[in-house]
């Protein structure tokens, strides 16, 4: 029996409300299906590493008393009504599951991992979605570098369990098998463009020249962190990860609000993020447990948040107490499980590796 409905809406919200209601039909569903296969054997394999490694799968919840510290990321807030109607709450949709499993790492935890369909709100590009899945991992004892290594075995894990050799972008192409690329954030600005960036780490004028010279647009509101973006955007990301993984390590300390600092030089921070096909996979960090320097950043970054974009999220105080209490030295990275199954079955979009779209 056909259903009939009669809705009233604009040309462009009827076309998005048709997609919404009819991704489901038979004829529209059969076009993706190969992808879908693809995920599960991509999540069954990323089990496998992690289960191998005697690693202990984890969940934690989805609702978040403060969703992120990135000024930046957006959350979806929701309402809690307790049932005795003692006070409404606010919490947030969590857009990583990064401070649970943090707490559990105080709580004894060694090595855990999770794979969560996470939230953040008003992302949606072929890349990007509001609602995605992401894994996370920690390794306690350890710094980012046993983090690189790993992401290196799961990419050639994943090419073994789906039999393909390489990873595919559009035209971009990555053999899942050829050594690593290694590139410090430095040198690729000196590389792709030519800038020197040691001198330019606090002076935004002079940062601002530098990238106008190589084509870049300024705007006189953008601050360094706009500047640095706006170059890795269109000068550095798109050719990171061609031929071979790329490693991209070192970030200048303000851009890496929970990692640690470098001990040989305070001005950069280990963390790293790793590229395939021009596309970034996944971020990671050596954990920053200085519980006063961890609350001194989430301030910093309230205060841009409230400048930009007139809003703040409440500390989550066990967090804190957490890292007070004994947070171990450790290392943590979120991998974007939808981009990978994209780069091993050559999606343009996200939505072709998803189940079902977003209702947006």
């Amino acid at each position: 029996m056909k259903r009939i409905f009669n809705v009233k809406c604009s040309g462009m919200q009827a076309f998005f409300y048709g997609f919404v209601m009819s991704w489901w039909l038979p004829h529209k569903f059969e076009g993706k299906i190969d992808n879908l296969r693809v995920r599960g054997r991509v999540i069954k394999a990323l089990r496998r590493f992690f289960d191998g490694q005697d690693f202990d799968e984890v969940e934690t919840p989805a609702l978040q008393i403060c969703p992120v510290m990135d000024a930046h990321i957006h959350a979806f807030k929701t309402l809690y009504k307790p049932v005795d109607k003692s006070g409404d709450k606010n919490l947030y949709l969590m857009t990583s599951p990064e401070f649970d499993m943090k707490k559990l790492l105080a709580a004894g935890m060694e090595k855990i991992y999770q794979i969560a369909p996470v939230y953040r709100n008003g992302e949606s590009t072929r890349l990007h979605s509001p609602e995605f899945t992401l894994l996370e991992w920690y390794r306690a004892g350890c710094d980012y570098t046993a983090l690189m290594d790993d992401c290196v075995q799961i990419l050639r894990d994943v090419a073994v369990a789906l039999e393909v050799q390489e990873y595919t972008n559009g035209n971009k192409v990555c053999d899942a098998f050829a050594p690593m690329q290694r590139l410090s954030v430095v040198d690729a600005f000196d590389h792709f463009v030519g800038i020197d960036l040691i001198p330019l780490l606090d002076d935004l004028s002079a940062f601002k020249m530098a990238a106008q010279k190589t084509g870049i647009r300024v705007c006189d509101s953008d601050l360094w962190d706009d500047v640095f973006h706006a170059i890795m955007a269109e000068k550095i990301e798109p050719y990171l990860g061609l031929e071979c993984a790329t490693i991209l390590y070192d970030y200048p300390v303000s851009m890496a609000a929970l990692s640690r600092p470098k001990y040989e030089d305070a001005r950069f921070a280990e963390r790293f993020e790793f590229y395939v096909c021009g596309v970034e996979l996944a971020n990671a960090f050596s954990e920053l447990t200085d519980v006063s320097e961890q609350r001194k950043r989430y301030e910093e970054e309230m205060l841009l948040k409230q400048n930009f974009y007139g809003e703040t999220y409440p500390a989550d105080e066990e967090f804190f107490k957490a890292l007070e209490y004994g947070f171990p030295q450790s290392a943590g990275i979120a991998l974007g499980v939808d981009r990978l199954v994209m780069l091993a079955c050559g999606a343009g979009d996200i939505n072709d590796v998803r189940w079902a779209p977003v209702p947006i």
